[in-house]
Formats: C-alpha cells, structure tokens, sequence
C-alpha cells in the first residue's frame, strides 16, 4: 500500500479536525495525520500557509493546494465527489448508501427506472466501516467492509444509478404529485417515489479514545465482530439491558471470560435474560461502573479505564475488545414530521400501520411502504429490521419490488 498523499495538520482537542479526519476515513482515502502540538515543524509550516495564523485543521494535497477548516461539501467537491443532481425529476430517491440503499438501487435501475441516491456519508454505511464481514453469503473467507461497500456501489453505477456523496437530506416534502427531497446545500430534487434507507447509529459513550479503536477493539456487533476474538482471555460488554445481556451471552462463545460494565447498580434486561446471565460463570457483572477512557498501543485498544461511581475510584481493565449496547438512535430526523415514527425513533411501514389509522382513508400500505403514499424504508431505520447486513440487503431488493407496484400506479 502506497504512503497516503493528503496531509491534514490540527490537534487532538480540535472538534474540526476530527470531523475531517472522519469524513475521509468515511471515504475511504488515506491520510497522514500530523498533530501540531507535538511537532513544532509542522506548526510552523501551518503558520506560514496561513499567512501568519495557526488555523487547524489544514488539509495539504498532493497537487501542494490546501484547504483550512473545510466543510465535508468543501472536502467532497475538492476529492471530486459528485455533491448535484444532474436532473431536477427522478423515478426513485433513495437516501442513504447502505446495504439496503444500494441494493434497491441495483433492482429499481435495472428495471429501468431512473434512480438517484443520496448519501450523507461513506457508501455502505456501517457494513462499510466494519473491519471484517465472514456472515454475508457467498463469501466463505469472509469480505473487509470497504471491499463490500466498493463491490455494491461499483454494481449500482453499473446500472446507471446516480450517487451523490457528502449531502444531507434535511426534510421531505410534496409537489404537484412528486415527492421533493430538500438537501442542505438549500437545493432540491423531486421523484415519484422515495426510500428512506439511512440505518440507524449506535449511541456512543463519547470519551476520550472511543473513536479511536472503532474496529480496532471497540465494537457494536457480536455476531459481527466477536468471532474475531476466539479464544480471547477476556471482553468486556458496555451496558445492562436486554441487548448487553444478549450479547454478552452470544460473546461467552469466543472468550473465556466477558465482563459487562452496568452503570447502574441493576441490570435493566427482561428477567429472563438477567436469570441467564447472572447463572453464567463466564459472565462477570460490575455494577456502577462507569468508563472514562479507551488507551491503546499499535493502533489496538489495550485499556478501559473504569469509574466506580460509589467510591469514586478508577481501575484499569486490559481485554481484548469491547462491545458498547446502549441502543441505537435510528437516523430519521430528516422525515420525523412527514411518516409516522414509533417510540423510538424508528419508521413504521406496512402491516404495522394497519391499525393506527395514520394513512387517513388512502389505500392500505404496502409492504415497507410508510404512512406517507410512495415514500418507503428499509434498513436499520426502519421498525423490526433485524440490524444485520444481510437481512438490510434483502429488505433493500423487496423494498424494491414494491416500488415497482407502486411506480405502476402513478
């Protein structure tokens, strides 16, 4: 692999910095990362670039221009990412780039319908940015999450489907008939029908280190993740409802020991599961244990170190990897006014709104159809998806396969 040929200078308490840095690991484009404070150079040579000011994050290019303090739009249009739609009317609007984005896509272009999407971030989504994926088949070695994500987006293009990389969908919105999808950059594009396929986020701890040793020893899948670490001495699991405690359980198969970090003084699972796990001797349970920090060495998370909320004390645990389940907040902000939502954040389509009356005297949705006539979700935003890539991937085609009945209407 070649030395990475952009250059982003800044700090590691700089807010900016760690935004750029994400967003170019979101697209998959190498860096080298020089932290200012620790060398005096490279402060100097940001000093001189900016005309005597010490701006961080200074982002250099291979070409010797630079950009100071870019948004993501200004660093997507700078790597030649397409950021526009090249028509103002599409058949099919698809927001968000993951599995199940990207596969409606393939099924609806190949049909012959004319098909944009809309990513906010790095295509594949979070199978994108997962080290290695060993559950999707076909693929008995396994596939690296960017292999997965480059392969999808490859076979999308491939049929024509429009990307556009670094746009935020902001809201939806009816005219004349067509659904109008309102990005950030103040612009918009209308379509006859929309899916929302923009996944859901696991809730972070948000301290020092966490974004850090993401796949390099911080994880938010067992069945993803945890096969990686067969035979390990010990893993920790961040949390103390039912998912913590279900996937703590799933983890004793690969480590000797698991330890799961409850910041409370109870677990808040189902009784069932807290019977099952309190009756595992693999399982260790801390309770009122709060962490502070991931530490690591050779780019591999070594270290959490935990606050006994009651004494006040901090103790250092050495696993190898750590789980985090404390939920996840499915990313429907944009479309929170226009479909109904459950309780949580999450769309509901289909048979699930049969009986709320949400449709108001239209016809009975199809299936992954919303409340909102020709709008659709599929994916982990959607309610009682299954949080898995392949499953993402299959709700994407049957999704599709709707679309098509639904295009055949209007």
């Amino acid at each position: 692999m070649s030395d990475p040929e952009i250059t982003v200078y800044g700090a590691y308490w700089c807010p900016d910095c760690r935004s750029a840095k994400k967003f170019l690991g979101e697209q998959f484009i190498q860096y080298r990362w020089v932290d200012i404070e620790q060398d005096k150079q490279a402060e100097k040579f940001v000093i001189d670039l900016n005309d005597g000011k010490r701006i961080i994050p200074t982002i250099v290019f291979p070409d010797g221009s630079f950009l100071v303090e870019p948004s993501n739009a200004e660093l997507a249009r700078k790597l030649g990412l397409q950021t526009e739609a090249k028509m103002e009317y599409y058949d099919l609007a698809i927001i968000g780039g993951g599995p199940a984005g990207l596969t409606a896509a393939i099924y609806a272009a190949r049909e012959g319908a004319d098909t944009l999407i809309i990513e906010q971030s790095g295509l594949g989504g979070q199978a994108g940015v997962t080290q290695e994926i060993e559950n999707f088949p076909g693929f008995p070695e396994g596939i690296s999450g960017q292999d997965f994500a480059d392969r999808v987006a490859q076979q999308a293009r491939r049929f024509g489907v429009e990307i556009l990389q670094a746009q935020q969908v902001v809201s939806l919105g009816n005219h004349d008939g067509y659904q109008c999808v309102h990005t950030a950059d103040g612009k918009h594009v209308h379509a006859l029908a929309v899916l929302a396929a923009t996944g859901a986020a696991y809730r972070r701890l948000g301290v020092p280190g966490e974004d850090d040793f993401i796949g390099a020893g911080v994880h938010f899948c067992a069945t993803c993740d945890g096969p990686f670490y067969k035979g390990a001495e010990q893993i920790v699991v961040v949390g103390g409802g039912n998912s913590a405690c279900e996937e703590g359980l799933h983890l004793t198969r690969f480590a000797r020991k698991v330890t799961l970090l409850v910041r409370g003084g109870e677990l808040s699972a189902s009784q069932i599961l807290i019977d099952k796990v309190t009756s595992y001797p693999q399982i260790e349970i801390k309770f009122n244990s709060r962490v502070e920090a991931f530490e690591g060495r050779d780019s591999r998370l070594t270290t959490i170190k935990v606050r006994d909320s009651q004494t006040g004390a901090i103790n250092k645990i050495h696993p190898a990897a750590a789980f985090i389940f404390i939920g996840q907040q499915p990313n429907s902000e944009f479309i929170k006014d226009y479909v109904e939502l459950d309780a949580w954040g999450f769309i509901v389509t289909g048979h699930d709104l049969e009986h709320t009356g949400a449709r108001g005297g239209q016809p009975l949705p199809l299936a992954f159809e919303t409340s909102a006539s020709g709008v659709f979700a599929a994916g982990d935003v959607r309610k009682g998806s299954t949080k898995q890539v392949a499953s993402a991937v299959g709700e994407g085609a049957a999704a599709s396969l709707m679309i098509r009945e639904y295009l055949k209407t209007v």
